[in-house]
């Protein structure tokens, strides 16, 4: 008999796991997540162009913290994430819809945001403690920060030949055996906001950088929208280098065995910060506070750096390296100037994609 009570005993306790399992079943697909319970009551929307595979340790585990909350998570490109706010105000101004929390690496489309009243204050403990560079006006925050390197596959690129410089790639792209040609990949700046961002920051800082997009056109560069989609094509061989990449993806990769290298460029190599906003529309600003506020603890941000691979806020400036975030304000919405923007957009074609 007492075997009897306590086979029911672990069958009634199985029960009860599959139960309150079902209830908080992982819920993927290849551009989403949902975490949390079925109960509707208290569900937090986040869209983000943070990768699916890159965050979902973050996310889970927030899940794991907040058990009563459903959390719904979209990836989306940095320019939809962007356009996606405006035209949601546009068409119904007021109403309190889409997400509550929105997460971008595009930060001077986040910051643009914030100028032009689309998002909401939010102040913290965790919010104040960030650097003045991490937090504008209260309403958009650096959540942690991604260098911006060049990534090269080990196996068809010869060590002696790895450029660490942006001469040193403009020597290796006009070389006479021309190594890269047809072997090389950027951003599309047209497309992406990340990619818009890196490409004129370049132009800023740098007076080869017309030099370089014209050797890159010549050398038949390859354009994508998204670090994974560049990353996918060198990780395979079908080409050597790729331009302007983010650091957390490409070691994502290289954790899992993939024949990838990183440089950091050593004239200079920009930092951009993942920047999150509540939007001023957010049905549920409360738990877009909570999340964020998660994401800038010392908790949050360990996690981040152990799950996604992005550095914490506090371990961003690296001056030794020539390494320094780029901070969050007015100064990245020069290139957003609408003329600014049609003159760069027409030098940079006419440079990456040259006439036959």
């Amino acid at each position: 008999m007492p075997d009897i009570l306590r086979l029911l005993r672990r069958l009634a306790t199985v029960a009860a796991l599959a139960l309150a399992t079902a209830g908080h079943a992982a819920e993927v697909s290849s551009s989403g997540l949902t975490l949390g319970p079925e109960d509707r009551s208290n569900v937090l929307v986040v869209h983000a162009s943070n990768s699916v595979e890159v965050f979902r340790g973050v996310l889970e585990e927030f899940s794991r913290l907040n058990p009563g909350v459903r959390l719904e998570y979209t990836e989306l490109s940095t320019q939809q994430l962007y356009t996606d706010t405006v035209a949601r105000a546009a068409q119904s101004p007021g109403v309190r819809s889409g997400p509550d929390l929105i997460i971008s690496s595009a930060m001077d489309l986040q910051t643009k945001l914030v100028n032009d009243g689309y998002a909401q204050a939010h102040v913290s403990p965790q919010s104040r403690a960030l650097p003045a560079w991490a937090n504008w006006r209260d309403e958009v925050f650096s959540i942690g920060t991604d260098p911006i390197v060049m990534v090269y596959n080990t196996r068809k690129l010869d060590p002696a030949r790895v450029p660490h410089t942006r001469r040193e790639l403009l020597s290796l792209l006009q070389a006479a055996d021309q190594p890269l040609d047809g072997q090389i990949s950027t951003y599309d700046v047209q497309g992406s906001g990340i990619g818009y961002l890196a490409a004129t920051q370049d132009t800023r800082l740098d007076s080869m950088a017309g030099a370089l997009l014209a050797a890159f056109g010549r050398n038949g560069v390859a354009i994508h929208e998204s670090t994974e989609h560049a990353l996918d094509k060198l990780e395979r061989g079908e080409i050597t280098l790729a331009y302007n990449m983010l650091e957390s993806y490409t070691r994502h990769r290289i954790e899992r065995g993939a024949p990838l290298a990183i440089i950091y460029p050593q004239d200079y190599t920009l930092m951009l910060s993942r920047s999150a906003i509540i939007p001023r529309q957010a049905p549920r600003g409360d738990l877009g506070a909570l999340f964020l506020d998660y994401l800038l603890s010392a908790r949050g941000q360990e996690t981040l750096a152990r799950e996604s691979g992005m550095r914490p806020v506090s371990a961003s400036v690296i001056p030794a390296a020539g390494v320094r975030p780029m901070a969050l304000g007015v100064g990245l919405l020069v290139y957003l100037d609408p003329l600014k923007k049609r003159h760069f957009l027409d030098v940079w074609r006419a440079a990456i994609i040259p006439p036959r």
